[in-house]
């Protein structure tokens, strides 16, 4: 099975602002065009100099209205001015976007630890004007190209406490109110920003701030707006590469709540385009969750595999996510396994297997069904993993034999398939080499795996099952079917030994061990 879904943030475009529509005109304005020269002239140039007449201005503005609030706590018609001076000066700030160049000398100013301050302020409005600053300040268009005044700006604001302040005052914000709602939206882009300079962030957020509660309690609202998708987002992005993340949000009742928000749409569709994306993201971020092995456990006990064959059943557009779900959930976890034949999802999964699934604009695209090829091919090695007798080994085994074998001539159908797929790419990684292009064994093995090396291990791997099963009827059918196309045992057994000689020791030695003494019977078996 690969890794968490292979989701990388930085795989999905970045939120941007909206491109101003400009209309082309045939003729240009020359007059207009000098008057427009002329302005930009006298806008001032934007270097050292300028970087700090805007910090002495906005200093001086902040010890004005802080000075304001002291000596007259409780008249804010004598401290309103100088809170409409100081909204100002923050304006002011944004140009510094502008020059991420000087980003060093903003920080060696002291500007940063002021900007970030402001985000406790009394005042909610500036507050929001702070996130609005620390967001275009880090935004990735900005930023780019820029890595190490980038990651000089980041450290200082993580100095300065920027992740703790951020959050404590997004659980003051109020989402009925239009600018609130919008500085949610914009304190969640600055996090990914942040994330997105130093990945270590990640962690850190989690671990100092009360971020992933605040993100379970939007994703568990019933209706869908803008900040529940992205809340959605940061989610997935927290838990992608982090284990001590994943452990953490199990640890906070995470696995029910998500399950909770995907079982919405256990009998609906979404609505929108952003709201499928949601969708995706919650099981993203389920599937990362399912990594360690204690949030399997409890995908069991909250009835998760019960839940992921309902939606399966219900045949709606989460259909493939929640094979996917299940995928996770029986790798390496017997208990999943067998809570699934129990609950009689074998039906329901080979009906997936034979290529009858619910058909859709999104289904239609050749590369889904592939992928749900691929998953269900992963899913049904993990059943053969986990259940290694009794009674639900033989329902398992049973529904290769039902129907003159149908499974078989199904799974020799995907082998046949995904072996001219790897010939193919070993091909072209030979002409390659012929064009003198080095390729290392590791790489070259990479790629095959990528073109369908995988999955061709796994149907081999589910052959060596049936074979070892000794079931004459099963045997005879593999036999007919590899004569057919004139191929032999041997063939099943060259991908397996590939198998064998290539297994990681990720999951550590004794279950790398323990795998290879498997694939190596069913080597000596065949």
């Amino acid at each position: 099975m690969e890794i968490a879904g292979n989701r990388s943030h930085s795989s999905h475009p970045k939120r941007k602002r909206d491109d101003i529509a400009t209309n082309g005109a045939d003729h240009i304005d020359l007059a207009l065009l000098e008057a427009v020269e002329k302005s930009q002239k006298v806008v001032e140039v934007l270097d050292l100099r300028t970087v700090k007449k805007l910090s002495l201005s906005f200093e001086r503005r902040l010890r004005d209205n802080t000075e304001a609030r002291l000596k007259y706590p409780d008249q804010p018609e004598r401290f309103a001015d100088s809170e409409v001076e100081l909204h100002d000066e923050i304006q002011k700030l944004k140009v510094l976007a502008a020059g991420p160049e000087l980003y060093p000398d903003i920080v060696k100013l002291g500007v940063v630890s002021s900007v970030v301050d402001l985000l406790s302020h009394s005042n909610t409005d500036i507050a929001i004007d702070a996130v609005q600053l620390i967001q275009d300040l880090t935004d990735e268009d900005v930023l780019e190209d820029n890595d190490e005044p980038a990651r000089v700006l980041v450290d200082a604001l993580i100095e300065n406490n920027v992740l703790d302040l951020l959050v404590q005052n997004l659980h003051r914000l109020s989402e009925t109110d239009p600018d609130e709602m919008s500085a949610v939206y914009n304190t969640l882009a600055t996090i990914e920003n942040l994330i997105e300079v130093k990945p270590v962030v990640a962690e850190l957020v989690c671990e100092r701030t009360k971020l992933m509660k605040w993100l379970l309690g939007k994703i568990k609202v019933r209706d869908f707006d803008s900040n529940k998708q992205y809340a959605s987002e940061i989610l997935a992005i927290l838990l992608q590469n982090s284990t001590v993340n994943q452990r953490r949000l199990g640890q906070m009742n995470g696995v029910d709540v998500v399950l909770q928000a995907v079982a919405m749409y256990k009998s609906k569709d979404p609505k929108s385009p952003d709201e499928a994306e949601m969708v995706e993201n919650l099981f993203d971020s389920l599937c990362c969750l399912l990594m360690p092995l204690e949030n399997k456990e409890r995908f069991v006990k909250a009835e998760g595999v019960e839940l992921m064959i309902i939606i399966m059943k219900q045949k709606k557009s989460a259909y493939g996510s929640a094979i996917r779900a299940l995928d996770f959930a029986m790798t390496n976890y017997p208990p999943a396994c067998e809570r699934f034949v129990d609950v009689l999802g074998l039906k329901t999964a080979f009906a997936a297997f034979m290529g009858k699934i619910p058909l859709n604009k999104k289904n239609k695209k050749e590369r889904y069904q592939e992928e749900l090829e691929e998953r269900i091919v992963s899913l049904i090695a993990s059943l053969f993993g986990g259940i290694l007798r009794g009674t639900r080994k033989e329902r398992l085994l049973s529904k290769f034999v039902e129907n003159e074998c149908e499974k078989i001539d199904r799974l020799m159908e995907l082998y046949l398939r995904y072996s001219d797929r790897v010939k193919v790419e070993m091909e072209r990684l030979s002409e390659i080499e012929l064009d003198d292009l080095e390729m290392d064994e590791e790489e070259k093995y990479n790629r095959k795996l990528e073109s369908g090396l995988y999955t061709l291990q796994l149907i081999a791997v589910i052959l060596g099952h049936l074979w070892c099963s000794e079931h004459s009827q099963m045997r005879a059918r593999i036999e007919l079917l590899l004569k057919q196309q004139k191929l032999t045992r041997q063939d099943i057994k060259n991908i397996l030994q590939e198998y064998h000689n290539n297994i990681g020791d990720l999951d550590g030695p004794e279950e790398k061990e323990r795998t290879q003494g498997k694939i190596q019977k069913f080597i000596s078996a065949l």
